[in-house]
């Protein structure tokens, strides 16, 4: 095609940049699903969690961020409209990531935790029901991900309140919690193994071309959950009773054992987030090239060039090491106050979450699950633990995020039509 012929090197230029935005987005705003609650329970310091969100967010999303992708994202439009032209759906994936890279960077500066996938399923269903067609968008996708607005914060906190009620009364309310900590604790390990293990190989290895049955991801889950749980009852046995510091905190002692749980848990949610969100930066980028060098032809999938991944993985620790302290401090510190066994309950009980919904195919946010779960833990001591103006800011942010990509992308879809003459 001409146009493809004329434009094609600008265009991926474009694309590319906007990718990266896109990135950047995704590691500024969603870096708070993985290390949130660590940095909020104290476990890890805000420079030590930024630390270890870039070395497992850049690991997952490099190393499992996908081999082939499909040129349309999660199957929001029919790419059959597109066929006979092919710039409409370049205008339109460019528009979508500026789209949705603009609205992270605008919720990230206020420190709303909203969702990446949903900023760029916004900007999708924006740019294709104006600029081509109603019927360009498959609603039922649409609706199905409007659905888990609800589902999965909900099951999430569900999750979360049970988890740390059984804290509560297995280890805390007891009249010896460390040693009831150090007899249940490593148990907790093994779940919390056992649930990041099978989140990993679920979201963030099935782009790699690992193909493993879900018993096999069952048996290597599990032996990871023993591993964790062998290695977890060699530390809590040298952590000591420290009377001062109970003084000043009762649990003092007790919360150093879950401490250690945190960072493991962190370590794992960073690499699936990284192996799996990419796909919302790198995605409408891949459909870009793959429209571009197959001269104008869409097809349904395309292998992708390893520079794509690459800018995906440096923008998402860019953002996450410059601008994501400020969801951080909403997730880990506004919502309700954490303390590392709270926040073990709320980061296992999204990671359970995540493992359901990918065993069913139901389409959730993470930002949406962790939030949830951490809504959980508070509502498990009393609704006057939870931060009520807070929680009503992140909520009316989640409502708005569709619509917000979607304008945005129709505006910079129609201005890209107009710059380029089409």
């Amino acid at each position: 095609m001409e146009f493809v012929a004329e434009y094609g090197t600008t265009l991926i230029w474009l694309a590319a940049a906007f990718g990266f935005l896109m990135a950047f987005g995704v590691g500024a705003n969603d870096v708070a699903n993985a290390m949130g609650t660590s940095v909020g329970s104290r476990a890890l310091t805000i420079k030590q969690a930024i630390l270890v969100a870039a070395v497992f967010e850049f690991a997952g999303a490099f190393l499992a961020g996908g081999e082939v992708t499909s040129t349309i994202r999660k199957g929001i439009i029919d790419s059959g409209y597109f066929i006979d032209t092919p710039d409409l759906l370049v205008f339109g994936m460019m528009s979508a990531l500026l789209a949705a890279g603009v609205w992270l960077l605008i919720a990230t500066k206020f420190g709303w935790p909203v969702s990446t996938t949903h900023s760029i399923v916004g900007a999708i269903v924006g740019f294709a029901a104006v600029g081509v067609g109603m019927e360009a968008v498959s609603w039922g996708k649409v609706g199905s991900i409007v659905a888990s607005w609800v589902v999965s914060p909900l099951l999430a906190g569900t999750l979360a309140f049970m988890l740390f009620v059984s804290v509560q009364k297995l280890i805390l309310d007891t009249e010896d919690p460390l040693g009831r900590a150090r007899r249940y604790v490593p148990f907790y390990m093994f779940l919390a193994g056992f649930m990041i293990a099978l989140v990993t190989m679920l979201k963030g290895l099935k782009h790699v071309g690992i193909d493993l049955s879900t018993g096999e991801s069952i048996a290597i889950a599990t032996a990871t959950g023993v591993i964790i749980l062998l290695v977890g009852k060699y530390f809590i046995a040298r952590i000591k009773d420290d009377p001062e510091a109970n003084k000043e905190f009762h649990f003092a002692s007790v919360e150093k054992i879950f401490a250690i749980l945190m960072v493991v848990t962190a370590c794992g949610m960073a690499f699936a987030h990284g192996s799996n969100d990419v796909a919302n930066a790198i995605g409408p980028l891949a459909a870009v090239v793959s429209v571009v060098s197959h001269g104008g032809e869409i097809v349904a999938k395309s292998a992708l060039p390893p520079w794509v991944l690459l800018i995906g993985a440096i923008g998402i620790v860019i953002g996450l090491s410059t601008l994501g302290h400020r969801v951080i401090a909403t997730v880990g510190k506004k919502i309700t106050q954490l303390t590392p066994s709270r926040g073990f309950a709320a980061e296992l009980a999204a990671a359970t979450t995540v493992v359901i919904a990918s065993g069913t195919g139901l389409p959730i946010s993470t930002t949406h699950t962790l939030v949830g779960a951490v809504l959980g833990v508070g509502m498990a001591r009393g609704l006057a633990a939870l931060n009520l103006n807070v929680v009503r800011t992140i909520f009316l942010s989640w409502i708005i995020t569709l619509p917000a990509g979607a304008l945005l992308s129709i505006l910079f879809f129609f201005f890209f039509k107009g710059l380029f003459a089409v």
